[in-house]
């Protein structure tokens, strides 16, 4: 199989590279020609077989996927099918989708979790669109999931629209959790008790009712940087924190922890906060998310914890 990858930034390069080493082609299009595969988004559909090509689409949402998908349409032919990975508003979806199928086109929209350990772990898959495309794309699907069990990894969520639903409702909990695992942190610190806080968290990665990826992220994060010294508070939000909660006001659903989180969020920005730097913390680790350094330097991120739930 031979696919289209648009996009290689930090998930983009690294599901590539994934790709490629389950024995699938893949033909990479950035605008950075330092890591493109091609010169342009043009060659790149070229180089594909026609009528049965299957491109990628990993780049930030909105505009720019909305363009993307635009010169796709122009590009493509029928039979084709396009699969947008990136994290779109689940609402922009169906246009995507009558925009391409008025050429015969098929769309997929895919949530994809993982962040920068995706290359090592896998990334977990939601996927929304028509079965006969998502059976079709199962192979990529296959290279990029979790070793073991496919549906541990990946679900066909639905129709088109739903693999984003989830992915955005997933975010959402994956902010109610981080606050948590924040303000635990902070209760900690804040206390003259307590000699060794890292160590306390890691005592809660094996065996308690709390262990998760996430906290294993806290702890390597504490590890490097006990105090979180070298980072600043300030933390931002990639927008479907905001989208959870106007679905759960939309569905009178109460959601009290992922709104609670999201406003924390907000306070970031206004003064500084122990518990909002575990937060950027996290984000950086898991996701490589830029953060606000504490001083001159940019901070990046480690290698991944060995361990993983």
């Amino acid at each position: 199989m031979h696919i289209g990858l648009v996009g290689l930034g930090k998930m983009g390069a690294n599901m590539r590279q994934r790709i490629r080493e389950a024995g699938l082609e893949v033909t990479g299009f950035d605008r950075n020609p330092e890591v493109s595969d091609v010169p342009t988004l043009e060659a790149m559909v070229e180089a594909l077989p026609a009528g049965e090509r299957v491109v990628w689409v990993m780049v930030p949402s909105g505009p720019i996927t909305d363009a993307v998908v635009q010169d796709l349409a122009g590009l493509l032919t029928a039979g084709d099918l396009v699969i947008d990975g990136g994290n779109s508003y689940y609402q922009d979806d169906e246009p995507h989708a009558a925009l391409l199928a008025e050429r015969g086109i098929g769309f997929i929209d895919a949530g994809v979790s993982g962040g920068i350990w995706g290359l090592e772990n896998g990334y977990g898959l939601m996927v929304g669109g028509a079965s006969r495309d998502v059976e079709r794309a199962m192979p990529v699907f296959d290279a990029l999931r979790p070793p073991g069990e496919r549906a541990d990894g990946f679900v066909h969520a639905g129709p088109v629209g739903a693999g984003h639903y989830a992915k955005m409702v997933h975010n959402g909990i994956e902010y109610g959790l981080m606050q948590a695992y924040a303000e635990g942190y902070e209760l900690l610190a804040a206390k003259d008790l307590v000699t060794d806080v890292p160590a306390t968290m890691r005592a809660w990665s094996t065996g308690t009712v709390v262990r998760s990826w996430l906290l294993d992220l806290l702890v390597q994060a504490l590890e490097e940087d006990p105090k979180f010294g070298a980072i600043d508070d300030w933390v931002e939000d990639s927008g479907e924190g905001r989208w959870t909660v106007d679905e759960a006001i939309d569905l009178a659903v109460p959601a009290p922890v992922i709104s609670a989180a999201l406003f924390a969020r907000f306070s970031s920005r206004q003064g500084e906060s122990p518990a909002m730097k575990a937060v950027a913390a996290l984000r950086q680790q898991f996701g490589g998310h830029a953060v606000r350094a504490a001083g001159a330097a940019t901070v990046t991120p480690s290698a991944p914890p060995t361990s993983e739930a």
